[in-house]
């Protein structure tokens, strides 16, 4: 119930994030090259922006196997071997994202004990980090959902997205939609 109140917050996040990255981007290209004016918070609110969007991008990306990977050797292995591949890499990933995690701690509590505020916008600069701990404990949270599924035996890999597969899969798509003609030729 609450992973999948989760998800939709998260998805809706992540879909607004994505609107207001691009009307923020569309009316300052506006105002600089229609008006001749700029918006002075503009450029550094769409890097912010970007890297919310970013960080809770990598975290869906995970959940819908999105992302792409080198896993050429492990699918050559039987499943079993994949999947204890699979648990390793969760480890070391889950590993990468708890050092991260602290690291972002420390940032954002000295930031705040300092008292730094963005350049160009008025607000505490930890306000606009805190997409760091957010970000990664959703990559956290991904992970260890992928990690129960590899233990159910539900799954056996991460699910990266297989560009070759797709690639092919498209092309014979578009070869079966050109009209041929008595030779079958297109």
């Amino acid at each position: 119930m609450i992973v999948r109140w989760l998800n939709k917050l998260e998805e809706a996040i992540f879909s607004a994030l994505l609107v207001a990255m691009v009307l923020l981007v569309g009316v300052e290209v506006f105002y600089r090259f229609v008006l001749a004016e700029g918006i002075s918070w503009a450029q550094e609110a769409s890097l912010y922006l970007s890297g919310w969007f970013v960080l809770f991008g990598a975290s869906w990306g995970i959940k819908h196997g999105a992302h792409i990977g080198v896993d050429v050797l492990v699918k050559k292995l039987p499943r079993g071997g994949r999947r204890i591949v699979t648990l390793v890499a969760l480890a070391v990933c889950l590993t990468y994202c708890g050092l991260l995690l602290v690291g972002s701690y420390q940032y954002l509590s000295l930031t705040k004990m300092i008292g730094i505020e963005l350049q160009d916008i008025p607000i505490p600069k930890w306000q606009a980090t805190l997409i760091l701990p957010i970000g990664l404990g959703l990559l956290v949270l991904r992970f260890l959902e992928l990690g129960w599924r590899v233990i159910k035996d539900e799954a056996d890999g991460f699910g990266f997205s297989d560009e070759g597969e797709e690639s092919l899969r498209l092309a014979e798509e578009g070869a079966a939609d050109e009209p041929h003609d008595k030779e079958g030729r297109s």
